[in-house]
């Protein structure tokens, strides 16, 4: 497995910690494989490929992190940023939208064609499933709508669309009601890296986002897809490579015990919900005992308590 990058899970709207100082906070960039670097330290991770036809990102950070990511983007690349990918909608993720999308250029005519004109031509065309659009364009709870420069320019309701760039294949899926209901998966084919958003963190248990959509069979049933994407190499290390939404570099022997955990901890909720114990009950059971070195918390925005009570709300509806 690859060396390691930790950055602590930061997330957004409902799910916020304080985030990093722009004014101290420094970026990483980690080089992945094939064309695929790694981004650490603007909220989220983010995801960059560069080549010949120009500059795509998986995702924008934190807004006060934009001039930040600008920056790490021109030490790996002077081409413009073409694309963005949003894997969902926390500002996280999304916050830089506005202002890196206007530092680059649309291509038009499917890849083949040049820039024409001016205004066919202002800013890079962000790609996002439909729920993204939906979200950020409207009113949610007490978080305004998103400013139209920052919402996706190109939402797709399928559940894949794809997209070739800079010589390689690129799959988008759409993972429906995991994280939240608009999360997508990113493969680089020809790289063989796969970026997850926040379907899979290394830093807390996972992030369910109920009343974005989310729910705990969803995130089950996302890092099982990822599962299906990645393949190790020798002795179960390397071979695809896997960027989590927060946390470190990762391969699929990691995202393996992840979904392990997440299947027993599954079947615990399940078998303490059909024995008939409340919620309180449950978390005097303390059944997240043995993976609370690694992922649990008393702090912070996403405790091992929220976790629980969770993952036996949304078990227990039947989601």
């Amino acid at each position: 497995m690859r060396n390691a990058l930790l950055f602590g899970l930061i997330a957004a709207g409902a799910f916020a910690q304080q985030p990093p100082n722009s004014d101290t906070a420094a970026l990483h960039i980690l080089p992945v494989q094939g064309n695929v670097y790694m981004i650490v330290g603007a909220g989220g991770n983010i995801a960059m490929q560069a080549g010949k036809d120009g500059v795509l990102l998986v995702d924008t950070g934190l807004a006060a992190m934009s001039d930040k990511v600008l920056a790490a983007v021109r030490t790996i690349s002077d081409k413009p940023i073409r694309y963005i990918i949003n894997t969902h909608v926390h500002a996280d993720h999304t916050g830089g939208n506005e202002k890196i999308a206007r530092a680059g250029i649309t291509i038009t005519g499917g890849n083949v064609v040049g820039d024409i004109g001016a205004s066919a031509g202002e800013g890079a065309t962000v790609i996002a499933a439909q729920q993204v659009l939906d979200r950020m364009s409207r009113k949610d709870g007490a978080t305004p709508a998103a400013p139209a420069a920052a919402w996706p320019t190109d939402t797709y309701i399928t559940d894949v669309k794809e997209l070739f760039f800079n010589g390689e294949a690129i799959q988008i899926f759409h993972q429906p009601n995991a994280h939240t209901d608009g999360d997508s998966i990113v493969f680089f084919r020809r790289s063989d890296v796969v970026v997850t958003g926040d379907i899979f963190v290394t830093t807390s248990y996972p992030i369910i986002d109920p009343d974005r959509g989310g729910s705990y069979q969803g995130v089950l049933d996302g890092l099982n897809h990822i599962l299906d994407i990645t393949i190790p190499a020798d002795k179960q290390e390397g071979g695809t490579y896997v960027v989590p939404g927060h946390g470190r570099l990762c391969d699929e022997a990691d995202v393996v015990e992840y979904r392990d955990m997440m299947t027993i901890l599954r079947d615990r909720f399940l078998d303490m919900i059909k024995r008939g114990l409340t919620l309180e009950q449950v978390k005097t059971q303390k059944p997240t005992r043995d993976y609370d070195p690694l992922y649990g918390s008393d702090k912070g925005f996403w405790t091992t308590d929220k976790f629980i009570e969770a993952a036996y709300k949304s078990l227990k509806a039947g989601k």
